[in-house]
């Protein structure tokens, strides 16, 4: 009698390497882990094992949680039935996590797949592996927690010693061996801002200043080689570099400032001071309250040449009150980068309204108030066309008497957006919201 032919157990080997070092390397790790399976397969050729012909390898990924392409590839690969056995060098190359490790061994089973571990023997089918294999899992876990640990110690020790631990190089500096170094042109411009914003007391004019002067933020170049360029300098970038004690030569790390290795570009007098006249303008931007200063087109006004928001603003000469409403970029980048600008509070909202109110008369806009809210209204109530105009005309008499958060609230309901252009405005009316003011404007003229 001939025996039944042997069944063939068809072996995926994954591998694994938390970073990136040393995979240029001809025979890197993951190679080696290769080996170790493709040998571990080899060995148990008595026993149907052969090896698929697919590389299933992740350089450079933490083993922390699962998204990782080579074993994305895997795991569908498993789906498709097309392996029967996992070989993989240590369990943690698999995964860290125990939680993770629970979800594979549920994929695992739902599909007839086994897991074997080649320096540990390990056998998924039976619960005593099961337990080993969490026991183990939990160790790996535990040494993972433990190792993020010592790196964020390691991070705050070397911050406290002024290294330079990673990210944007700060204007004034350049990256040295971890270190910060003197970039003697960029530190001659950081002492150009401290100096002129104590003289002007400005963000907003000193801006202007280094646009006119063609000043720019870093360049800088990667680790990897890539070149990044400086953008313009606007009133963020100028708010930041004031308030950072990196030019004291001081380290800060969680708020807390230590002595740091490099060379301060300022001395504390002039921090000081810059911070004495940032504290005051904080002040007097925040003592005016919005009741001082109403602004029924906030949230509105939409500079069309650049695209960005207007938002109010105001000053007070010798005891007067002047509102205006400004184009957000020449709030960051200077008044002379935007041609809208800014303008004054009362005569746009006075050009805005006569639009408004013309728009109401028209017998367009009394259609689309009716065709806005005809499948909403109940039988018999429906408002008539001359009704609607005529309630929308009532605006003219009752606007003036209205307090200013009930006209920023209508203008908020009859408009969706005024564009500004430097030729004058272009409104766009909300349809959703004009039946309910001219319900309003009519029990207010009643």
């Amino acid at each position: 009698m001939s025996s039944a032919p042997q069944k063939k157990i068809r072996c995926a080997v994954y591998c694994r390497k938390s970073s990136e070092e040393g995979l240029e390397q001809d025979f890197n790790s993951l190679d080696a882990q290769r080996d170790a399976g493709l040998a571990y397969i080899q060995s148990q050729k008595h026993e149907g094992w052969i090896a698929v012909g697919g590389r299933y390898e992740d350089g450079g990924f933490s083993g922390g949680n699962m998204e990782r392409p080579a074993l994305k590839r895997l795991l569908a690969d498993i789906e498709r039935g097309l392996v029967d056995c996992v070989v993989v060098y240590k369990v943690d190359r698999l995964t860290r996590a125990l939680t993770d490790f629970a979800k594979l061994v549920e994929l695992f089973d739902k599909h007839g797949v086994t897991f074997v571990s080649v320096t540990q023997s390990f056998n998924t089918t039976t619960s005593m592996g099961r337990l080993t294999l969490n026991v183990l899992l939990s160790f790996a876990q535990y040494e993972r927690e433990l190792t993020g640990e010592r790196i964020r110690d390691k991070f705050a020790a070397s911050r406290k010693r002024g290294l330079w631990m990673g990210g944007i190089p700060p204007l004034g500096y350049d990256v040295v061996n971890r270190k910060l170094e003197v970039n003697e042109p960029e530190a001659d411009l950081v002492r150009l801002i401290f100096r002129r914003f104590l003289e002007l007391g400005s963000a907003t004019r000193l801006v202007e200043e280094l646009a006119v002067a063609g000043y720019r933020t870093k360049s800088w170049t990667t680790q990897d080689g890539k070149e990044r360029h400086g953008g313009r300098i606007d009133k963020g970038f100028v708010y930041k570099l004031l308030n950072n004690r990196l030019y004291l030569g001081e380290a800060v790390h969680k708020g807390v400032s230590h002595p740091g290795e490099h060379e301060a570009l300022i001395d504390g007098t002039t921090w000081e001071r810059g911070q004495t006249i940032l504290a005051e303008n904080s002040r007097r931007r925040g003592n005016a309250t919005r009741a001082d200063t109403p602004a029924p087109l906030k949230g509105l006004l939409r500079c069309t040449v650049c695209g960005s928001a207007m938002t109010p603003s105001h000053t007070r000469r010798r005891g007067r009150l002047y509102r205006y409403y400004t184009c957000m970029t020449a709030i960051k980048q200077g008044h002379t980068t935007c041609p809208v600008r800014s303008l004054a509070a009362g005569e746009a909202e006075a050009l805005v309204l006569a639009q408004v109110r013309h728009l109401l008369r028209s017998p367009e806009i009394a259609a689309r108030t009716l065709a806005a809210t005809a499948d909403s209204a109940e039988p018999g109530d429906a408002a008539t066309e001359r009704e609607i105009v005529d309630a929308l005309a009532c605006l003219d008499t009752v606007w003036d008497s209205l307090f200013p958060t009930e006209q920023q609230r209508l203008l908020h309901l009859l408009v969706e957006q005024v564009g500004v252009t430097t030729e004058g405005f272009e409104v766009h009316l909300r349809a959703a919201g004009l039946r309910s003011v001219a319900t309003e404007l009519q029990g207010a003229a009643a």
